[in-house]
C-alpha cells in the first residue's frame, strides 16, 4: 500500500510541476474545461428548474399524474390543445366502472373524469342586451304588473335603446358619405336606412306604449343587426365533476364569485380567457398597457405597439358610449370634468377621448380614473358572474348540442394566472358537458318524450319512412294545411313554461351515482405518491389489461402534448450544444496533449532509460490532465453556482410569453443549484480530458530510450 501512495505522491507532483512549467499551456486547457464545466453547471440547473415548474403546472391544472382515454381513439389526448384533437377520442361509455377499477390500484388517490372540448356562446351585441332588458319590463307589464319603479326602469330603459339607435344613425350616416353602393346592394341599404330613421323619429318612441311587442319585434329584427358587433365567441372547457375536480387539482381557485354547487349544472369561465376574449376592448387595453409599463419597464414614448394602443382606445369609445343611458351618460360627464380638469360644457365623447390620451406622465392617473369613474357605470365583461348562458357545439353525431349554464364564477390556477394556456380553460359542470356531447340524459329523453306526446308524433320504421312521410296506399302521415293567427299570449306563455322549465333544470341536484354513471372522454389519475408513478403506471395497465377495459394510459407529460414535450426539446437543445462544445474542447486538447508530448520526447526517453515503465508514463500524462480537469472543473462548477445565484438575485429569468410563463410555473424562472448538475459537470468534463489524453498516452508510450537520445534538441 506504501508503495503506491508513494508512487501516486510522485505523479501528482510531476503533474502539478509540468502544469506549472507551462502556464500559457495550463490555462488554455484549464479555460476551455473550466467553461465546459460552467455550460453544464448552469444547463442543468435551468434545465431541472424547467422540469419541476413544467411539472407544476401540468400536474396541478389539468393532467394530474396519469391520464387514461379509450385505446380505440384515432387521436391522442392533448390537454391543451393541438394539431390532434379530442375531438378524435372514442367515449369512455360509463366511467364508474372505470373508477371502480383504477380506484382499486395501489397508490390510485382519484380518479377524475373529464371530457375537454370547445364551444359556441351566444353573446348578444349592445342592442341585443339593451333590448333583452327592455323586454323584460315589456314581458313584465303586459303580464299585469305595474308600480312606479317598474315604470321608471322601463321608462330608463327605453330612453337607453333611442339613445343607441341615434348613435348607430350618426355612425352608419357617416358610413354613407364615404361609401356609394349600386344595385341590389343599394336597395338593401337603402331600406336598412330607412328602418333606423324610422326608429330615431319622436313617433316610433310615441307609440312604443301602443305595440309594444311589435315595436321590440321591429328593433330586433330590423336595428339590432345593423351594430354589426360580436354575438358570440369560442369557449374551450372541461367538463368534470366539479368537486373532485378541486380536490385533485390544487392549483384552482375561484377568484370571483362562487364554485358550482355540488350535483348542480354551471360553467366556471376562465379568468385569463375573460380578460383576452370577454372584457370592454379599451379596459383590456389599458390593462395591456399597465402590464407592459410595470412588468416590462416599457414606456408610452419610445413603444410603437403601446402607441398603438393608445390610439385605438382615444378611437374605440362606441362600445362604451352604447353602454350609457342618457341619465348614466350625465351623471359620468359630470364626474369626469373635475377629475380631467376638463371645461364644464365639453361633452362625453371628448372627455373619454381626453381621457385615453394618456402618456407616460399621466397614465397610472388616468388609468385608476378609468377604474374608479368609468368602470362602475359600465359592463366590463360580455359575459360575468351571474348570467346565465347558452353554450352550443357539434355533438358526436354532427348535429349541433346546446345547454344553458349559470356562470358561477371565474377561474384561475394559482402561478399561472396569466398564462395562456391554461387559463383559458373554463370548467363545466360533467351533465351539460354530456348534453353538449350529445350523450342522452335521463332529463333528455323525458324532454323528447313530453315534445312527442304534445306535437302528436310517433315513431315509424325506417324500412316504412318514405311511405309513412309521403302518403301510402294503407293511410299514412296524413294531415290538413290551414290558416290561423298566431296567438302572441299562447307564445308568451310557452316561453314562460320553457323559461321555468330550464330553471328547474339548473336547480335540480344530480347524485354521485348520477355524475359517475355516464359518459367521459378521460380521465385524470392522481397518485398518493408522485416518486412512484411509473410502478404506479405499470400497475394501471395490469388493472386496465386484467379487466379488459381497452384504455390507454400515459403520463402527465405525454398527456399535455407539444406543451409537455417542451422540456426534452430543451433538452436535446443543451445536449446536442454540450456536444458540440465539448467535440471541439477535445480536439483542441488533443492537440495541445500531442505538441506538449513531442516537446517532451527526451525527458520521457530519459525515464525510460532509468528503468521507468511504460505504463507509468501512460499514467503520468493521464493524472496530469486529469488534474487540469479536477482543478478548473471545481473552478467552473463554482462559477456556475454564482451564475445560477446571480440569476436569482436578479429576479430570475423573466417569462416572455405564454408558453414560458406556464412552463416557469409563474412570471420569472428561479433555477436550483442541485448536486446532480454540480457531479455531473465534473463527470463531463473529466471524461472529456481523459479522452482527449489517450492519444498523446499512446504517443509517450511508444518512445524508447533510443529514440530520445537520437532527438536533437
Amino acid at each position: 500500500m506504501a508503495p503506491r501512495r508513494d508512487a501516486a505522491r510522485v505523479l501528482l507532483r510531476i503533474a502539478f510541476r509540468n502544469l506549472l512549467a507551462s502556464p500559457v499551456r495550463t490555462g488554455i486547457l484549464g479555460a476551455i474545461v473550466l467553461v465546459g464545466a460552467l455550460i453544464v453547471v448552469v444547463g442543468s440547473s435551468v434545465l431541472d428548474s424547467i422540469d419541476r415548474g413544467m411539472r407544476t403546472s401540468i400536474q396541478g391544472s389539468l393532467g394530474g399524474h396519469l391520464q387514461v382515454y379509450d385505446a380505440r381513439s384515432e387521436g391522442a389526448l392533448e390537454l391543451y390543445g393541438g394539431l390532434r384533437g379530442e375531438s378524435l377520442l372514442e367515449p369512455i361509455e360509463d366511467f364508474s366502472r372505470v373508477k371502480a377499477v383504477l380506484g382499486q390500484v395501489p397508490n390510485v388517490k382519484q380518479v377524475v373524469p373529464m371530457g375537454i372540448d370547445q364551444a359556441l356562446v351566444a353573446t348578444g351585441n349592445a342592442f341585443d342586451l339593451a333590448l333583452e332588458r327592455l323586454r323584460g319590463d315589456v314581458r313584465r307589464l303586459e303580464g299585469g304588473e305595474d308600480g312606479p319603479e317598474l315604470r321608471r326602469d322601463y321608462a330608463a330603459h327605453a330612453a337607453h335603446v333611442r339613445r343607441m339607435v341615434q348613435l348607430l344613425r350618426d355612425e352608419i350616416a357617416q358610413a354613407r358619405e364615404i361609401s356609394d353602393p349600386e344595385g341590389r346592394e343599394a336597395a338593401e341599404r337603402k331600406s336598412e336606412w330607412e328602418a333606423l330613421q324610422r326608429a330615431a323619429t319622436d313617433a316610433f318612441w310615441r307609440d312604443l306604449d301602443r305595440d309594444r311587442y311589435g315595436s321590440l319585434e321591429f328593433l330586433e329584427n330590423r336595428v339590432a343587426p345593423l351594430a354589426m358587433d360580436t354575438a358570440f365567441t369560442f369557449l374551450r372547457y372541461v367538463g368534470t365533476d366539479v368537486d373532485a375536480f378541486f380536490r385533485a387539482f390544487p392549483l384552482a381557485e375561484v377568484v370571483k364569485g362562487e364554485r358550482i354547487p355540488t350535483g348542480q349544472r354551471g360553467v366556471l369561465v376562465g379568468k385569463q380567457y375573460a380578460e383576452e376574449w370577454l372584457k370592454l376592448k379599451n379596459a383590456r387595453r389599458l390593462d395591456q398597457i399597465k402590464d407592459a409599463r410595470d412588468l416590462r419597464g416599457r414606456r408610452i414614448a419610445g413603444d410603437e405597439e403601446l402607441q398603438r394602443w393608445v390610439r385605438e382606445n382615444r378611437s374605440g369609445i362606441r362600445e362604451i358610449l352604447l353602454q350609457l343611458d342618457p341619465i348614466r351618460a350625465d351623471a359620468l360627464a359630470q364626474e369626469l370634468r373635475p377629475a380631467l380638469g376638463a371645461p364644464a360644457a365639453e361633452p362625453l365623447d371628448a372627455l373619454l377621448g381626453r381621457l385615453f390620451a394618456a402618456t407616460d406622465e399621466s397614465f397610472d392617473r388616468q388609468y385608476r380614473i378609468f377604474y374608479d369613474v368609468v368602470a362602475p357605470k359600465l359592463r366590463l365583461y360580455q359575459i360575468d358572474v351571474g348570467d346565465t348562458i347558452t353554450i352550443k357545439a357539434p355533438s358526436k353525431s354532427g348535429y349541433f348540442s346546446s345547454v344553458n349554464v349559470k356562470v358561477y364564477g371565474f377561474l384561475q390556477f394559482k402561478g399561472i394566472e396569466r398564462s395562456g394556456i391554461a387559463g383559458m380553460m373554463s370548467v363545466l359542470d360533467l351533465m351539460s358537458f354530456r348534453d353538449l356531447y350529445g350523450y342522452l340524459t335521463a332529463e333528455k329523453a323525458a324532454e323528447i318524450r313530453a315534445l312527442q306526446k304534445s306535437m302528436g308524433t310517433r315513431e315509424i320504421d325506417r324500412e316504412r319512412a318514405e311511405a309513412e312521410l309521403f302518403g301510402a296506399a294503407d293511410g299514412g302521415l296524413v294531415g290538413e294545411a290551414h290558416v290561423a293567427e298566431i296567438d302572441e299570449g299562447a307564445l308568451v306563455k310557452r316561453r314562460e313554461e320553457e323559461r321555468a322549465s330550464a330553471a328547474d333544470l339548473a336547480a335540480h341536484v344530480y347524485s354521485q351515482e348520477e355524475l359517475e354513471h355516464g359518459v367521459a372522454l378521460n380521465a385524470a389519475l392522481i397518485l398518493d405518491d408522485p416518486r412512484l408513478l411509473r410502478r404506479t403506471e405499470t400497475d394501471v395497465r395490469k388493472a386496465i389489461a386484467d379487466a379488459g377495459l381497452g384504455l390507454k394510459v400515459v403520463d402527465w407529460q405525454e398527456a399535455a402534448g407539444l406543451v409537455g414535450q417542451f422540456v426534452t426539446l430543451l433538452r436535446v437543445v443543451l445536449f446536442t450544444a454540450v456536444v458540440i462544445f465539448f467535440a471541439i474542447a477535445l480536439v483542441i486538447i488533443n492537440n495541445a496533449m500531442v505538441m506538449a508530448t513531442l516537446q517532451r520526447v527526451k525527458e520521457i526517453g530519459t525515464m525510460r532509460a532509468i528503468g521507468t515503465q511504460r505504463r507509468f508514463v501512460v499514467t503520468m500524462l493521464l493524472v496530469e490532465i486529469a488534474t487540469v480537469g479536477l482543478v478548473f472543473g471545481l473552478a467552473g462548477a463554482a462559477l456556475g453556482g454564482a451564475v445560477v445565484w446571480g440569476i436569482r438575485a436578479a429576479g430570475g429569468i423573466p417569462a416572455v410569453t405564454d408558453l414560458l410563463y406556464f412552463v416557469f410555473s409563474g412570471p420569472a424562472l428561479f433555477p436550483r443549484l442541485g448536486a446532480l448538475a454540480v457531479g455531473g459537470s465534473l463527470a463531463v468534463v473529466l471524461l472529456v480530458a481523459i479522452l482527449s489524453a489517450l492519444y498523446p498516452a499512446l504517443i509517450a508510450m511508444r518512445v524508447t530510450p533510443v529514440e530520445a537520445m537520437a532527438t536533437e534538441d
